[in-house]
């Protein structure tokens, strides 16, 4: 029997699934790395290690699986976004640590950009609001810390996301590729021709020959080399994390919806093969691109603080003690009591784009218990969720009937019943909710021959529940102008 080798490089572990024919995994293997705070909002990671840890899992969940690797007949590489990696192409080893995603060392660059006027162009070309959560200012920034700009230039040096790390490794240095997913991340791709656009690459000082080749996210990317698992395997599969879920979710026609329910919220709606800007400040990204067909596009908007907020709940307040107990502990009151919590730790994110908003718990009285404020945050997980899709209904003139789940929490009933309530829409949760290994899965099956078609793939999808609103709808508007009135509350709280 064929199988498939899916590397799942998420920003705090690295996981490897072996996956047959059917889709279904046979084993696995993950293995945590480690986080690197050197000052206040600074994030990075050892690439080096990440290389290690990605290895040593794939060697793990191949022998856990009880295969070799001539039975494996293609790689899918799913991987954490806008990390970026700089590395020396002679030593293959990088020059500096990875610079996160979450990092934000880069704020004032991006201020001076904004305040110079180039957001909207920057919004025209890539879909992305001007931020230092995307790479091209991480790579600006090391190329200047480290002094190596003219080796850059000479082409000695490479740069890229960790898939294209990783294809780098993998291959020993043969393959030096992105796929359209993580490049349409960068800020420095043309989303409508799918290329590197000089003007950002000016704007950025960013040399040309610094950067991978883009790709499609299925199709023959590259090869394993047979020093790594000793037998060479294909590469057929390379996709960002959040479109990898997508995908995942097979929602592979315009107007399908997604939402990934982990340490923060991502809501990803299909839009087809045109790419259209957001009227409501959420970001237009690359969904995928198979083979030689067009580029498929996507909405995106994100909840900075999701699942965080059930941690808090068991961290910082210490009501629960692991986070599935606050489902029981919520369960035990019939609604919040009138106590509302915006989740705004970190500031707001789409549609609001509130960095000086603050979390806020409204409505205390002395009846409030424990019990109220665990139902009010999972209330306030589900309000911000329904805001990203009320935008997402205006930016595309669709309604949404049904939202697709995936991610650890929405493994909660009682989440998911909140969220169908407060939609006015069906919540259908897959029975595999790791759905991000999954979609690289099936871009390597897709990329490698094992399946001809998407059409296949809507056989191995199964349902596990589909949660129906059991509201009335002006119980629902009641309860979202409540919400409203509290997010006012927590908004520009750090103003001057």
């Amino acid at each position: 029997m064929p199988y498939l080798l899916s590397i799942d490089q998420g920003t705090t572990s690295s996981r490897a699934i072996v996956y047959d024919e059917s889709g279904q995994a046979i084993d696995s293997a993950q293995k945590e790395f480690t986080q690197h705070f050197p000052k206040s909002g600074w994030v990075e990671h050892d690439a080096v290690e990440i290389w290690k840890s990605v290895l040593s899992t794939c060697h793990e969940a191949i022998k856990k699986a009880g295969i070799t690797a001539k039975d494996i007949i293609a790689i899918g590489i799913t991987n954490q976004r806008e990390t970026v990696v700089v590395w020396d192409r002679a030593t293959g080893m990088p020059i500096h640590r990875a610079i996160v995603w979450q990092d934000r060392r880069t704020s004032e660059f991006i201020e001076n950009l904004r305040e110079s006027g180039h957001e909207e162009m920057i919004q025209k070309k890539t879909g992305l609001l001007l931020d230092a959560y995307f790479s091209a200012s991480k790579i600006s920034w090391i190329l200047k810390e480290t002094g190596r700009l003219n080796d850059a230039k000479d082409g000695k040096l490479a740069a890229g996301t960790i898939d294209a790390w990783l294809s780098y490794k993998l291959s020993n240095g043969k393959s030096f590729v992105t796929d359209v997913t993580n490049a349409s991340r960068t800020m420095l791709m043309d989303l409508h021709s799918g290329e590197w656009d000089d003007d950002l690459l000016t704007l950025f000082n960013i040399p040309r020959a610094l950067l991978p080749d883009i790709v499609s996210s299925s199709g023959q990317l590259g090869k394993a080399d047979a020093q790594h698992f000793g037998a060479e395997i294909p590469i057929c599969g390379i996709i960002g994390d959040q479109q990898s879920a997508l995908f995942g979710q097979l929602c592979t026609e315009p107007g399908l919806v997604k939402c990934t329910y982990g340490t923060g919220c991502f809501m990803l709606m299909t839009i087809g093969e045109t790419p259209v800007l957001s009227g409501s400040r959420l970001l237009t990204t690359a969904a995928w691109k198979i083979g030689n067909a067009p580029i498929h596009y996507a909405i995106e908007g994100s909840v900075f603080v999701g699942g965080a907020a059930i941690q808090w709940l068991r961290d910082g307040l210490k009501i629960i003690r692991t986070a599935p107990e606050v489902n029981d502990l919520a369960a035990q009151v019939e609604d919040s009591g009138g106590v509302v919590l915006v989740p705004a730790f970190t500031g707001l994110g789409a549609p609001y784009w509130d960095s000086s908003a603050r979390g806020s718990i409204l409505g205390l009285t002395r009846g409030t218990t424990a019990a109220h404020i665990a139902r009010a945050t999972l209330e306030g997980i589900a309000y911000q969720v329904t805001d990203l899709l009320g935008a997402m209904e205006a930016d595309s003139g669709r309604h949404i009937s049904t939202m697709r789940v995936d991610g650890g929490a929405c493994a909660s009933d009682l989440l998911m019943q909140m969220q169908a309530d407060l939609l006015g829409a069906k919540v259908e949760r897959p029975k595999n909710i790791e759905t991000t290994a999954l979609g690289a899965t099936f871009m390597a099956g897709l990329g490698s021959g094992m399946w001809e078609s998407i059409g296949q793939l809507q056989k191995i999808r199964e349902v596990d529940q589909i949660f129906k609103p059991a509201i009335k709808v002006k119980d629902r508007s009641a309860r979202l102008k409540i919400w409203r009135k509290a997010i006012r509350r927590a908004r520009n709280w750090e103003s001057k």
